[in-house]
């Protein structure tokens, strides 16, 4: 049986200032533990703590610009290419440009505050 979703729902975002998060398959919005699709907003200067999370997060870019560091270095990801960054991997995402990004996160395993295991206090 086929499910639709009618809307996302709006997580509330770990990282200063806020970003957007909407959720359109996951733990939340579609009781589905195995996978997340999400649509972020990021605003100009956004940052979070590092993560070593328990999921593959692919992410595509639609608009901006995404910093993601790693014990490997950083990388800029800009609209029309993606990044993935595997499970178990220490990670990191910032919009550091002036006209912050717009981008998709697919989480497998589904993503969740106590599977990403951030380096600090933030929540989602």
């Amino acid at each position: 049986m086929i499910t639709i979703i009618k809307s996302p729902i709006r997580i509330q975002a770990a990282g200063t200032p806020p970003k957007s998060i909407e959720e359109f398959v996951g733990r939340l919005a579609s009781g589905t533990p195995t996978l997340s699709v999400a649509r972020m907003v990021s605003p100009p200067g956004w940052s979070e703590s590092g993560q070593t999370p328990e999921f593959d997060e692919c992410t595509v870019v639609l608009r901006g610009h995404l910093r993601v560091e790693s014990h490997d270095g950083v990388s800029d990801v800009f609209a029309g290419q993606a990044v993935i960054a595997p499970r178990g991997d220490w990670v990191r995402y910032s919009t550091p440009s002036g006209g912050g990004a717009e981008y998709i996160a697919v989480c497998l395993p589904a993503f969740s505050p106590q599977s990403a295991h951030r380096d600090g206090s933030d929540a989602a």
